[in-house]
């Protein structure tokens, strides 16, 4: 399988690890990620909120590279996805407003590709294909799988089921771990509300980490960069504002695989996190 692939702003900075962890599972997976070349942000989340023309324009131009590629986009991302996805197909459904957008971006985006996300496209494998390579199953590790808003939302572009989507489980389960049932999997996170109202965030945060401890989970398991940062860094002050001890580390599904399949830790950026994840990679050897 071959995809053009769209790293977005967030995994060249904050979300390294999911960038590096992506791409070592995907060659490992024989999947070819080709990044896009010149690639631009695709104005999640600002764009949106802003214009809805921009909000179109940016994603448009990327999607117009990646159809001269000749290939379908994946994005890891679940931020770039939704922008993606969502332009794909608004664009797909009113040829006068695609017309209008490539007039913008001056590129030609036909509608000829799709776009994916980085789990349908690992998921396209077979569970029993990535069963088959794993050689360090990740057994009596529980999970708990955090989907957050944008990969099950909207409708139109929605990856699995939007009040109990399965996916991330389905790769885990694969992989030898073992998920937990809890009540807060697609509840949001608050990351759009990190810097215009801190104390919603930290509230939205303390509660999904509160399930995840309630259920007898050993860490978190998501496909977001921004979920993922902002469960991970809040702890501490959750923590120092409201007398708990929590200490559930959040991975990226791509790490936990990546040690599955038994591939270079250093090539997965495991010892990058705000949580300390030694005592759960102890678990899984």
């Amino acid at each position: 399988m071959k995809l053009a692939y769209y790293p977005g702003c967030s995994l060249e900075a904050s979300g390294k690890e999911y960038d590096l962890s992506t791409r070592a599972v995907c060659k490992h997976l024989g999947i070819e990620l080709i990044e896009i070349p010149d690639w631009s942000c695709c104005g999640a989340t600002a764009g949106h909120s802003t214009s809805h023309l921009l909000s179109l324009a940016l994603p448009a131009r990327n999607l117009a590279l990646a159809e001269e590629m000749g290939l379908d986009v994946t994005a890891p991302c679940a931020s770039c996805y939704q922008r993606l996805a969502l332009t794909c197909y608004e664009l797909k459904q009113n040829p006068r407003l695609q017309k209008e957008i490539n007039e913008i971006t001056g590129r030609s985006f036909q509608g000829k590709i799709k776009v994916v996300s980085i789990l349908e496209a690992i998921n396209y494998i077979g569970l029993e294909g990535i069963q088959n390579q794993v050689v360090k199953p990740l057994k009596g590790l529980k999970i708990a799988a955090y989907y957050g808003c944008l990969l099950v939302r909207p409708r139109n572009i929605q990856i699995d089921d939007p009040e109990n989507p399965q996916i991330i489980e389905k790769i885990m389960q694969a992989s030898g771990a073992e998920p937990v049932e809890w009540p807060h999997k697609t509840e949001c996170c608050g990351a759009s509300l990190a810097i215009s109202n801190e104390d919603i965030a930290t509230t939205m945060v303390s509660r999904i980490l509160k399930a995840a401890s309630l259920s007898g989970a050993h860490c978190l398991v998501c496909a977001c960069p921004l979920c993922h940062f902002n469960l991970d860094m809040r702890q501490l002050k959750v923590n120092r504002l409201q007398g708990t001890n929590y200490q559930l580390p959040v991975f990226y599904f791509t790490q936990l695989l990546g040690i599955a399949l038994g591939l270079n830790p250093d090539d997965l950026s495991l010892h990058t996190h705000f949580v300390d994840t030694t005592h759960v990679l102890k678990m899984v050897g």
